[in-house]
């Protein structure tokens, strides 16, 4: 099976984001969020209420913006992939969705598909690859399609999505095509992590400049497992540092609001096919993985993660929300070679 993912909860979140804009309204000015901290999670404001956030830190990249595209919700712009913008990282404004209407091809291919998930950016060359999820509700009949750009700004004249299609699918295979993480190895291969519960966490080779697969009829490469049903991983995300690959998994289960499960873990490999291993040099084949993020008093269920700089992206659920789900962004700090998240 697959873990339920949002049709949207966003209904709840936008309900809080029209009253905190009430408040603001009332009071003539909001006030201003606390300056980002070295450790422990940010203080977030405005319109931060995002699922499966694919963020780009402004110092990561060649601008001052920062830019969070995350899941879609079927009851606005067809499902499809939302984007928010920030000057700091810590005001957050809704800036619009990619596209109005999904791609006749998906919808062919994904009978059913509501909203799009989990979505990836990676640049290369100047160009923005945006890799996203398409499936139904405890299925593997899905999809990862691609889209390019040359800015992740929706108020440059030159922002425009182009449709690149599908990038693989997994109806009728033992894993499931959602979750996209695109990393370089030294080399500058790019390469692509994706998965959700069936077989585990796969990796495949793609190829720059067109960003799909390098050879299609490659099989995949099974980079982590749980190994036991339902086999609860999924959301994989690569980096790279001081010569180590580091994998970000979720574990256990998301989307069910405050009942939520969902906590991260991490791995490392000196190459980028594995094998990983945990600090405690468990395999993430055998269902290794040292605990990275997990619920603590009202923020529950940690996941669906990225990383961009040395900032940590994620959802969670708010209890002071009233179970609504949001972004959470916490720095990493690394002791020893390996990576820590704190709360507070």
């Amino acid at each position: 099976m697959v873990s339920d993912r949002p049709r949207l909860v966003k209904r709840r979140a936008a309900a809080w984001s029209a009253t905190l804009a009430l408040t603001i309204g009332v009071a003539g000015c909001a006030a201003p969020a606390s300056s980002p901290s070295s450790s422990g999670e940010w203080e977030l404001s405005g319109d931060y209420f995002t699922h499966d956030p694919a963020l780009v830190a402004g110092p990561s990249h060649d601008g001052d913006d920062w830019f969070v595209y995350s899941t879609g919700d079927g009851q606005v712009a067809d499902g499809n992939i939302q984007v928010r913008r920030s000057d700091d990282g810590v005001h957050w404004e809704y800036a619009g969705e990619v596209w109005q209407e999904k791609p006749e091809w998906l919808t062919e291919a994904v009978p059913g598909v509501d909203n799009l998930w989990a979505p990836e950016l990676y640049e290369h060359n100047g160009t923005w690859y945006l890799y996203y999820s398409a499936s139904t509700f405890g299925s593997n009949n899905s999809v990862i399609g691609l889209a390019t750009n040359t800015t992740l700004d929706p108020e440059d004249p030159a922002y425009k999505w182009v449709d690149q299609g599908e990038v693989i699918a997994s109806a009728g295979k033992n894993f499931n095509a959602i979750d996209p993480g695109i990393a370089e190895d030294a080399d500058g291969t790019p390469w692509m992590s994706f998965g959700s519960f069936w077989g585990g966490l796969q990796l495949v080779e793609l190829e720059w400049p067109s960003g799909f697969l390098a050879d299609p009829a490659v099989e995949p490469v099974t980079i982590a497992d749980r190994g036991t049903p339902p086999n609860a991983i999924e959301a994989p995300y690569l980096i790279e540092r001081d010569g180590y690959y580091y994998l970000f998994v979720s574990k256990d289960f998301c989307c069910k609001g405050l009942e939520s499960t969902y906590n991260m873990a991490v791995g490392r490999s000196t190459e980028i096919k594995g094998p990983y291993v945990d600090r405690d040099g468990v395999s993430m084949l055998d269902d290794g993985g040292t605990p990275l993020l997990a619920s603590d008093g009202p923020r529950v269920g940690p996941g669906g993660q990225s990383v961009s700089g040395d900032l940590l992206a994620f959802h969670y659920y708010d209890e002071a929300l009233d179970g609504a789900f949001r972004l959470g962004l916490v720095p990493l700090t690394w002791e020893d070679g390996w990576p820590t998240a704190r709360w507070e």
